[in-house]
């Protein structure tokens, strides 16, 4: 998928690595494309049940490359990577139909939080720190945040922090909801692995049932959004896991999940 993102699936966990430490993994065209990819790859392979997004450096990811994107302004280009790009990557994190971790392990700006933010999941070092820096370039959101952040923080502060730009420190971030935990650096690693792992032994049918329900019940009312419970309940009910796990809990033993 290219060197600027690497992909590793071992025991039905795809880790997808962001690699351009030393440009704080940027998001250059070459990276995009294969993050795109990468992400629509692990969404449809059967083998994957969990995916992990993590970042190799001090960065997590600082947004667009605005090296590159000088190149394109000069060049009487426009944006069209929203739709090419940063749409696609966050619609795969947000609707694939198994859970997604996110490791963030600095700085995440921009699109770098976008994606962070489209995660189902996010584990923070406490050396992270994320901003929206939409407004410092004289540009609106992109990377999903208009959706994700209101959610997470309400209207008023996404108001504030897309106004307002600043670096919002991990341990903000954990009290404004940005973000689920925050450990210490040098346990991040293992901490959002040991998280994937779980989630990629756990029942992935349900999980992909949990994600629709939550999306949908964000935009429709309670009426619409328990007929769709209903729906997806049906589907989960229909698993081999929810056998399982009915098995396993009347003969009082733990739940071999497959995943189907």
């Amino acid at each position: 998928m290219g060197e600027s993102v690497l992909y590793e699936v071992e025991d039905g966990l795809a880790t997808v690595t962001l690699n351009r430490p030393e440009a704080m993994n940027a998001l250059d065209t070459g990276t995009k494309d294969a993050l795109r990819d990468t992400l629509r790859a692990a969404g449809a392979d059967e083998a994957v049940r969990a995916v992990l997004l993590a970042a190799r450096g001090r960065a997590f990811c600082v947004g667009q490359d605005l090296k590159e994107h000088v190149g394109i302004l000069e060049q009487g280009g426009g944006l069209s990577t929203v739709a090419e790009h940063y749409n696609p990557i966050v619609t795969a994190l947000a609707t694939m139909p198994k859970p997604v971790v996110a490791a963030v392990n600095g700085a995440a700006a921009g699109a770098g939080a976008g994606f962070a933010f489209a995660a189902d999941y996010r584990v923070a070092a406490d050396t992270a720190s994320f901003t929206t820096a939409f407004a410092g370039v004289a540009l609106s959101t992109d990377s999903g945040m208009a959706w994700t952040l209101p959610r997470l923080v309400g209207q008023a502060r996404a108001a504030e922090l897309l106004l307002f730009p600043r670096s919002v420190p991990a341990a903000e971030a954990l009290s404004l909801g940005l973000v689920h935990q925050v450990v210490p650096a040098a346990e991040l690693a293992d901490t959002a692995v040991a998280l994937a792992r779980r989630l990629a032994q756990g029942p992935t049918v349900a999980y992909a049932a949990m994600k629709e329900a939550l999306a949908y019940g964000a935009s429709h009312s309670l009426v619409e959004t328990l007929a769709r419970e209903d729906v997806l309940q049906a589907r989960a009910g229909a698993s081999a896991d929810h056998r399982e796990g009915v098995a396993a809990f009347v003969g009082k033993r733990k739940p071999d999940f497959r995943g189907n």
